[in-house]
């Protein structure tokens, strides 16, 4: 999937929509990329993330039976627990691109960043959170404020790929056997040119046309 030096989240991210948000190709770039996802099951779900630098270096993956209450709450916890991961490796001021195939926390992700930026604080599209997820969602907000820059891109469960992960925790135990890694992205090459046109914005086609912001 992944052109020779790029790794597949990245160019999963490259293509993707970022909800709300439009940019030019060279502040697409991220440092560190983050896919989580959540199941939930009457019988039990789980929690998956993995996370690549930009080069491509696997920096960990993570599969854990968990007991949500409902899907909601298996998606809000995978990214709390994938950015705990990613903050104890990277550093502060890493650029972040997340991964994720929930509309509405990709959504919120970025309204959430955006609203950082804005005189009042306030997000150009509201910000809407299930109860049964406060609590993480107040662990979200305090590591995307710890960071130097986060997007959030959604992208289709069926390529996400911390989704076979938390869909099946058990057959994937051994990923948390893995080394612990902190390793950081090798420099950037080169980058498109300041007068290189924008792409159509990804908000558009997550929206069909309608409202979106810009960073």
């Amino acid at each position: 999937m992944a052109a020779h030096g790029r790794s597949a989240l990245r160019d999963l991210f490259d293509e993707s929509p970022t909800p709300h948000i439009a940019h030019p190709p060279r502040t697409h770039h991220r440092d560190f990329y983050v896919a989580t996802d959540g199941s939930f099951r009457q019988s039990g779900g789980g929690l998956g993330a993995v996370i690549e630098t930009r080069d491509g270096t696997r920096v960990a993956r993570v599969a854990t039976a968990d007991t949500p209450p409902d899907n909601n709450v298996a998606e809000y916890r995978a990214l709390h627990l994938g950015l705990d991961v990613l903050a104890a490796r990277a550093p502060r001021d890493a650029s972040v691109g997340v991964l994720i195939d929930h509309d509405a926390l990709a959504s919120n992700v970025n309204n959430t960043i955006l609203a950082t930026s804005h005189p009042d604080g306030k997000p150009p599209q509201p910000v809407s959170i299930p109860a049964a997820t406060r609590y993480h969602w107040r662990g979200i907000q305090a590591r995307l404020t710890g960071f130097g820059e986060v997007r959030a891109a959604r992208i289709d469960s069926d390529q996400n790929p911390a989704h076979p992960l938390a869909n099946a925790p058990g057959q994937y135990q051994h990923v948390n056997r893995e080394p612990d890694r902190c390793v950081l992205p090798e420099p950037p090459q080169s980058e498109p040119s300041p007068t290189e046109f924008p792409p159509p914005s990804r908000a558009n086609r997550n929206n069909g046309g309608g409202s979106q912001a810009s960073d």
